[in-house]
């Protein structure tokens, strides 16, 4: 059975935000003497710094406190340009030019603020692919709850079970499960450790998740 609508994740599914959040980090720990693996810092990927914080980690490690206001304000100018370099992810534009053309409904649930996403879809020229835009301030909680993906089917005003999520990470995957929708999980480079087995479908990138949903027969 083909979705009857299809939420996406955006940071590090539609963009490739991650890495360059990972690398900023990355690189307080490494000088301060401590590497960050990527199999320790994908706890948080997906949600926010509640759910596993790299600054709290960084603070036990070291015995020091550091003023993370001021290394912020540093590391979001340098986050922000180098996102600024980049495209969508590979597929995306192919996979919303199809959807629009077999009218089928798709919409972004993120746990990112109105602000990042928007404006970085602004950007991309993707806005007006996407029927809704549900992000941190339209839910009581954000990912690994279920709450924002809840909001958007009933925005969709479809069943769960007919809403295909597109996640990258598990803390994604676990929010779509428990509010009733399959997953495509499709790893980026900062989450091509999590072990996505939970999920109904794996894709490499949305160049080969189009080509099963350009198929009847793939999704059942």
């Amino acid at each position: 059975m083909k979705p009857a609508a299809i939420l996406f994740d955006f940071d590090g599914v539609i963009l490739d935000t991650e890495w360059s959040i990972y690398e900023s980090i990355r690189d307080v720990f490494l000088e301060n003497g401590h590497d960050l693996p990527l199999e320790e810092y994908v706890q948080c990927i997906g949600s926010d710094f509640k759910t596993w914080s790299p600054e709290t980690r960084l603070e036990e490690l070291t015995g020091k406190s550091f003023e993370w206001k001021a290394i912020s304000r540093v590391r979001n100018k340098w986050i922000r340009e180098e996102i600024a370099k980049l495209d969508a992810m590979p597929g995306v534009r192919d996979t919303l030019e199809h959807c629009r053309d077999i009218s089928l409904p798709c919409a972004v649930v993120s746990s990112s603020t109105h602000n990042w996403v928007d404006g970085w879809l602004k950007k991309l020229g993707l806005l007006s692919y996407f029927a809704h835009i549900v992000a941190r301030e339209d839910a009581p909680r954000i990912k690994p709850a279920p709450d924002l993906y809840l909001e958007a089917v009933r925005r969709m005003n479809l069943p769960a079970e007919k809403c295909l999520v597109i996640e990258d990470s598990l803390n994604g995957l676990k929010s779509a499960h428990e509010t009733g929708c399959p997953v495509a999980a499709i790893p980026n480079r900062i989450t091509s450790c999590i072990d996505f087995s939970e999920a109904q479908h794996q894709y490499p990138s949305l160049v080969e998740f189009l080509q099963d949903l350009s198929c009847a027969s793939s999704f059942h």
